[in-house]
């Protein structure tokens, strides 16, 4: 405790526990327990004795808390009989509150004290996984120099395959994030009209998001949720940041809205256009609409992503605008955002064989960008989240897409 090392005169412990307050996190102890059996099965089919976690969407979802790094480094140490959350000294008891297990605060009064913070947890000598897809280099010889293992293997795709299987607690908390999405768009389409500025239609929808998300997870922490809002030739890139350009009449706009609730992403994405809309941009529109429609019926269980994918790419090839897609064509939902996280193995592309099971989240989000000086130029995109169920898919975003709904302002 906080108090025990300020005994002792002025010995500067190398780590400590300081733990105060209450435990609050976004689920029941109950569904961390389940994660972490799921990662020691992990460990022991890999003849492992320990896992040192760095990244931050596995230290949340095998613990519940986020970490701001800050040039720090942070961990999830995860042995046969503890979890333990490594944290710098300027969180002080934050870390604890908001992770599932135990905690150990490691202080920078002498270099490497993070390091013997883990090894006070895993021994020397043992058998480590690591994650090869987020440590460094620099990290991994700092494995080598203090803990000694006699074995190490990477364990990054067996994490990420279990993240992509979500439990009844994941998905209600992801319906939750589509039902605040659609707040956010519902208020960014209030604000458009001729003359405002990316900048402000982007706040609206953002204050709108965190003030929904504060109102139906009253306990949680409040960070990270942001908005996309472009226009006209702004549109051409899917994560394009906010400028202060405004609105013409006619121009092409690309919502999106993106709250963030416990470390878990969720996503609106629309096309819109200001008070009209020309002809061509209404054909590109109508065909990005119906690439949209056709890929949700596509997703179903036992279809593979490169299935999927194949399906869409043969509708945009009959209609020669195969060649204006510029990314997949959806990817999975849980523990990640525009920073960290990443389920990579259950994405929506050429090569990727992943086969679509019950539990899985996944959003269908096919993008046109037609380049400036042709006719209908801009990015189109409609982004709906989908979960896979028994017999189909559940879509779980309620904001309207096309132009019968979004010509507006």
């Amino acid at each position: 405790m906080l108090a025990e090392r300020q005994t002792a005169g002025q010995e500067r412990p190398e780590f400590y526990r300081f733990h105060q307050g209450e435990k609050v996190l976004p689920f029941a102890p109950a569904e961390y327990d389940a994660r972490l059996a799921g990662l020691r099965r992990i460990l022991n089919d890999r003849g492992l004795d320990a896992c040192v976690l760095t990244s931050m969407h596995n230290i949340a979802y095998y613990s519940g808390f986020l970490y701001c790094a800050f040039g720090r480094p942070y961990a999830l140490v995860v042995t046969a009989t503890e979890a333990v959350t490594i944290s710098a000294g300027i969180d002080a008891a934050q870390p604890w509150r908001r992770s599932h297990g135990d905690n150990i605060t490691y202080t920078d009064w002498r270099r490497d004290n993070y390091w013997r913070a883990i090894l006070s947890v895993t021994g020397a000598g043992k058998a480590v996984g690591y994650e090869a897809d987020h440590m460094t280099l620099a990290q991994m010889a700092q494995v080598d120099a203090f803990l000694a293992p006699v074995r190490k293997i990477d364990i990054s795709s067996d994490t990420m395959r279990q993240r992509m299987h979500k439990s009844a607690a994941e998905i209600a908390l992801i319906r939750s994030g589509a039902a605040v999405a659609d707040v956010g768009g519902y208020a960014i389409r209030d604000a458009i009209a001729v003359g405002a500025r990316e900048i402000d239609i982007a706040m609206a929808g953002r204050d709108a998001m965190e003030l929904e998300i504060a109102s139906r997870f009253p306990d949680a922490e409040y960070r990270d949720t942001w908005v996309w809002f472009q226009s006209g030739i702004n549109t051409d890139g899917a994560h394009n940041p906010v400028t202060s350009r405004r609105l013409e009449r006619g121009d092409i706009l690309s919502l999106n809205t993106f709250p963030m609730i416990s470390g878990y992403y969720t996503a609106l994405e629309r096309t819109l256009f200001v008070g009209e809309i020309d002809d061509a941009s209404r054909v590109i529109w109508e065909s990005n609409v119906a690439a949209h429609e056709l890929g949700m019926r596509l997703l179903k269980p036992g279809v593979s992503c490169a299935e999927v994918t194949a399906g869409v790419n043969a509708f945009f090839a009959e209609l020669d605008l195969l060649q204006y897609r510029t990314f997949g064509y959806g990817h999975s939902f849980g523990v990640l955002s525009h920073y960290y996280g990443r389920e990579a193995g259950l994405e929506l592309r050429e090569d990727i064989d992943t086969v679509l099971e019950p539990g899985m989240v996944i959003s269908m989000e096919p993008m046109l960008t037609i380049p400036e000086g042709r006719p209908g130029a801009g990015g189109y995109r409609e982004h709906d989240i989908l979960i896979i169920t028994e017999n189909g898919a559940e879509n779980i975003t309620g904001f309207p897409y096309g132009p019968a709904h979004n010509v507006v302002g």
